[in-house]
């Protein structure tokens, strides 16, 4: 069956750019005006996040979400069948500066990272510029054919990739490397009881306690990163050092600067975030 699914995919992927954002387009009007896929979740999340907007304001905030998230689907059926040439097109980011970072300390790298979107075309486009082993930490699709899929195309340049859900049976294998570790943070923890809670565009919320304890452990240097669109179908992304050795912060200080600086991200490209994911669902 999976072949028979990527052959369908593949030949999809074959059509060119237009027909693809067309198809992209059609199917943002469906999901948002007629189907309102999670639509409930999208818009409880922003007049959490942007009490101050107009419910027309938030509305066009989450247009500009759906169709991002099918631009998306489309780009990552794509991949299938891109060749590196065209995918040097569809990202403008540079990592060199990671790149000295990792040349400059004996100690691995952690990126934090958020829910930004392309996060498949930058996966790639980062890889193809990295000097050193590239570390991601994913979530797996239940469906097996697609998870098995979105493996390939994943790893199709060199990431090796460790699922969040096995990540202390997998990870140990590549702590020897010098290596990038890129993960994001700001899923919501599987226990809240224990989690870091900050407030997050006014709200107390939950932040998953891991990668800051992964960073500490490790002494890693730690970069946050914010990728975004440029223009329909062209992604880059910004980094920021913000220690050389998380060890040497104090307790949580870390995730409170991450979370602080993922609200700044997003109320610069306020459609640019996964605002389908339940993030206050918990209470304090």
């Amino acid at each position: 069956m999976y072949y028979v699914v990527y052959g369908l995919l593949y030949l999809l992927s074959l059509l060119p750019w237009f027909v693809m954002y067309a198809i992209a387009d059609l199917l943002t009007f469906l999901v948002f005006n007629v189907a309102g896929y999670r639509k409930d979740v999208v818009m409880s999340n922003l007049a959490i996040a942007f009490p101050e907007k107009s419910i027309a304001e938030r509305s066009k905030i989450a247009k500009g979400f759906y169709r991002l998230l099918m631009d998306t689907l489309v780009e990552a059926i794509k991949l299938i069948s891109m060749s590196q040439a065209d995918l040097e097109k569809k990202f403008t980011g540079d990592p060199d500066n990671i790149n000295d970072l990792m040349d400059k300390i004996d100690r691995p790298v952690q990126v934090m990272a958020m829910h930004n979107f392309n996060w498949e075309i930058v996966n790639l486009g980062v890889v193809l510029k990295l000097r050193h082993p590239f570390i991601g930490v994913y979530m797996p699709i239940k469906n097996k054919i697609f998870e098995r899929l979105m493996v390939s195309i994943r790893a199709r340049y060199g990431t090796l990739l460790v699922p969040a859900t096995s990540f202390r049976d997998v990870f140990p294998k590549y702590q020897h490397l010098h290596h990038i570790l890129a993960l994001v943070a700001d899923q919501n923890p599987g226990n809240p009881d224990v989690a870091h809670w900050f407030p997050f565009f006014g709200k107390m919320t939950p932040f998953v306690t891991g990668a800051e304890k992964g960073a500490r452990i490790s002494q890693s240097a730690v970069v946050f990163a914010h990728f975004y669109p440029v223009r329909r179908g062209l992604y880059t992304f910004d980094t920021k050092l913000i220690t050389m050795n998380a060890a040497e912060l104090p307790e949580a200080e870390l995730t409170r600067m991450y979370v602080a600086y993922v609200e700044d991200c997003i109320r610069k490209h306020p459609e640019n975030y996964l605002w389908s994911h339940r993030r206050w669902k918990h209470s304090k």
